[in-house]
């Protein structure tokens, strides 16, 4: 009779032992993200962030931005994710910028002095016709703003016209001009500043205020003044096609531009 009811005495004493090592791996439990196999895209995946969010990063650090437009899903991720993203991206030593009026996403490298960081983003400038053709784009988006237009577009012959009328007056090779320019366009058509939605018709892409802001502006109406502008920053124009007559043109139509976001800010 003893040895009976003792049974039951000690297996409740095992189990409200054992009850309490249960308590304190609750918190683990409740880690679904890291419990569910379910998550995992591809063999071996350790990641925790949802496919669109992984997207998004991923195509931020591909391209040169990543827009709501162009990628909604994504952008809605994003923003969903971005403190994470954020955290992501400094692990690496690049910032996330998240522009929100513009619903834009762009990296940027961190500098800090003091500390020797691996640059994994290098500076790229664009080349000379280049920057004279995002000067001419953005001049027409801002136009196009002030006028209550939710789209600016811009013709190819327009393009070509206007940058072309900054050759110097002795060019004769009009021809390897003219692909240079045709070039410039094809670049900043891979890199979405500008969109081709017809042929030789482009939707100019709101990042070309973020890639030229004011202060771009002043340093580039400064450049392109300077008696060196064919060479260095801010651009690669390569060699002496630069003279005064181009450089005092192009500055002329970075002033108007300023002055237009200058009253527009009024």
């Amino acid at each position: 009779m003893t040895d009976t009811t003792a049974e039951p005495v000690e297996h409740v004493a095992e189990t409200d032992a054992a009850a309490e090592p249960v308590a304190d791996a609750a918190p683990f439990v409740e880690a679904p993200a890291l419990a569910d196999d379910d998550a995992a895209l591809f063999a071996g995946d350790t990641g925790v962030l949802p496919y669109e969010a992984r997207r998004a990063l991923a195509l931020v650090l591909q391209r040169r931005y990543l827009s709501a437009a162009a990628h909604p899903a994504e952008w809605k991720a994003l923003l969903a994710h971005q403190n994470v993203l954020a955290s992501r991206c400094h692990d690496l030593f690049v910032e996330l910028v998240v522009d929100r009026d513009y619903e834009i996403a762009y990296k940027r490298q961190v500098r800090e002095a003091g500390l020797s960081i691996p640059v994994l983003l290098k500076d790229e400038p664009y080349k000379r016709v280049e920057t004279l053709l995002m000067l001419f784009a953005r001049n027409r988006f801002r136009q196009e703003q002030g006028a209550g237009e939710r789209a600016a577009h811009v013709d190819a012959e327009e393009l070509v016209d206007y940058a072309l009328g900054f050759l110097a007056a002795d060019e004769t090779n009009l021809a390897a001009r003219r692909r240079e320019v045709d070039n410039a366009i094809a670049t900043l058509v891979r890199e979405h500043v500008l969109d081709e939605v017809a042929e030789g018709r482009y939707r100019v892409q709101p990042v070309v205020e973020i890639l030229l802001p004011v202060e771009r502006l002043r340093e580039l109406t400064a450049w392109l003044r300077s008696p060196s502008a064919g060479s260095g920053e801010p651009t690669e124009a390569g060699d002496d096609e630069t003279d005064a007559a181009e450089t005092t043109g192009a500055a002329d139509e970075a002033d108007v531009v300023e002055e237009e976001n200058e009253e527009s800010r009024a």
